[in-house]
């Protein structure tokens, strides 16, 4: 469980491919004392775990699922990354809770400069466009984002200074592929909606809602 607040930049070392899966080591841009064997760290927005580290640098396996449904099968020596450690019980949520399970990728549209802002726009596969919501929560890279305007095929966010300054969207071009990871509230609700029983004030009062 994450929160969408990168705590830092890494850089990719290598990408190592085993076969359909592969191995990514990373020199980290964060603080790994506390990073312990088998601990997750999400990468552009994928979780990955801690198979072996060094002061400065971790390495995690990545599965022929994780790299079919994400971007890091495109990650090359050099390349930038955003990265956060997973949250611990009673720290502090300062973007939504943002699993590392990404659900598919993106391409960015088009960016505009407004005012000290930037706003992005990004194109959507229909799979996901049902758990886009306006004013909702989105995680693009593993960054937790407020979805600004949404269209039929395509949502904006809005980048401020400092979000710009600590990850890595800047570097982004148009038509480049980002990692999307929706809000996980609207999944659940919509498999509670396919129920048979549906929902009512007997079904939330079961499962604790009311």
């Amino acid at each position: 469980m994450f929160t969408g607040i990168v705590e830092g930049l890494g850089r990719v070392k290598r990408l190592t491919m085993k076969g359909a899966d592969a191995v990514l080591e990373i020199e980290a841009g964060i603080n790994l004392e506390e990073a312990a064997l088998g601990d997750s760290i999400a990468v552009n927005g994928a979780c990955l775990t801690v198979t072996a580290k060094d002061k400065n640098t971790f390495q995690a396996d990545v599965s022929a699922e994780t790299l079919s449904r994400t971007t890091l099968k495109l990650l090359k020596a050099g390349h930038q990354v955003n990265l956060e450690k997973s949250l611990r019980v009673g720290g502090f949520v300062g973007g939504h809770f943002v699993l590392g399970h990404v659900d598919a990728t993106g391409r960015i549209l088009s960016q505009t400069q407004k005012s000290g802002s930037l706003i992005l726009a990004i194109e959507m596969n229909d799979d996901i466009a049902r758990y886009i919501v306006e004013k909702g929560s989105v995680a693009i890279d593993g960054i937790s984002l407020t979805v600004n305007k949404l269209e039929k095929s395509r949502f904006y966010v809005n980048i401020i200074p400092h979000t710009a300054a600590n990850t890595t969207l800047p570097l982004k071009k148009e038509g480049d592929p980002v990692n999307i990871e929706t809000d996980i509230l609207g999944k659940y609700v919509e498999k509670l909606m396919q129920t048979k029983q549906g929902i009512d004030r007997d079904f939330l009062a079961k499962h604790g809602f009311a």
